[in-house]
């Protein structure tokens, strides 16, 4: 029964980090906006059709009934993924898709450093071998890029902190959108309209732009839907697995059809990352069937999962 519930569980999960993967191709053709504006209209975009989910599901009603507390925890969220998007959108529009592509694959890593940093949490060897071998990662990049990767490192703070948030706030994945999306849209409608006040909003330079920033909200919503519907079917420990996907479509991208270049040092970077996650993906595994065995449940740092 619980295989069976399984399959669509993972088809779901696939479908979500296959759009994620392919988000370089989607905001590359957004590059007639700055990357500021092109996170004002998400926002906005995103919360208009969540909401109309809320209404058309008969849940609005439900938002009513969140509490301060609540409220802060996603005021934290809404920023750190505010961040994260706008982050990534300057990332992809400035020619960094491989930068970006790293951020997602040291994010587990990060967010097992959040464990140990915030919560205490004492590391098997393993993780501490990973954890090695991101630092020694970074610094091999540093020196490629002869700059600290500062997008990749942005992009994998300000996720690792979202998730760390979503771990705590008491909202389901609708009503956790939404709540952020509330939190972000006094800012995002004010920048939105001084640029159109001023008349440097790339949203009415054409139909085909307004079209293109409006379906920022769609392709946002769909993949966290997705997303939400896998995490409640499938295990972790396959979740886990699952996410290596996003970033390895996007660094494709980035290499096979956008061309940025990638010498030996910055491969050597990468294949540490990769060494890395191997080591940590394999201690979860062993972990998560140990656990099937003696019923243990995985601490949250286990997996990481946006």
């Amino acid at each position: 029964m619980r295989r069976n519930r399984s399959i669509p569980g993972v088809a779901f999960g696939t479908s979500a980090y296959l759009i994620w993967g392919l988000f370089p191709a989607f905001f590359g053709l957004l590059a007639f906006a700055g990357a500021v504006e092109v996170l004002a209209q998400r926002i906005l975009w995103t919360l208009a059709v969540v909401l109309v989910v809320l209404v058309v599901t008969g849940r609005l009603r439900e938002m009513a009934s969140i509490g301060a507390r609540t409220w802060r925890l996603a005021a934290l969220a809404s920023a750190a993924i505010s961040i994260n998007w706008g982050v990534y959108v300057y990332g992809v529009t400035s020619g960094h898709v491989v930068e970006c592509a790293l951020g997602y694959f040291i994010n587990p890593l990060v967010t097992v450093g959040f464990g140990v940093v915030i919560f205490r949490e004492r590391l098997r060897p393993a993780q501490w071998a990973a954890l090695g071998l991101g630092a020694a990662a970074v610094a091999v990049l540093t020196v490629d890029y002869g700059r600290p990767p500062v997008i990749a490192l942005a992009l994998a703070c300000s996720f690792a902190l979202y998730g760390l948030v979503k771990k705590v706030i008491p909202l389901d994945a609708l009503r956790g959108i939404a709540a952020e999306g509330i939190v972000a849209a006094p800012f995002a409608l004010a920048f939105v309209v001084v640029l159109l006040a001023t008349g440097r909003s790339a949203f009415t330079s054409g139909a085909g732009h307004a079209g293109l920033l409006m379906s920022t909200g769609p392709v946002t919503l769909v993949p966290l839907l997705l997303f939400a519907v896998a995490a409640q079917r499938v295990p972790l420990s396959t979740m886990g697995l699952l996410q290596y996907l996003t970033p390895a479509l996007q660094m494709a991208w980035g290499v096979a059809v956008v061309h940025e270049p990638m010498p030996a040092s910055r491969w050597a970077g990468f294949a540490l990352i990769w060494a890395a996650l191997a080591i940590f993906t394999t201690d979860v595994l062993v972990r998560a069937r140990r656990g099937r065995r003696t019923r243990t449940p995985m601490t949250p740092s286990d997996v990481a999962a946006p």
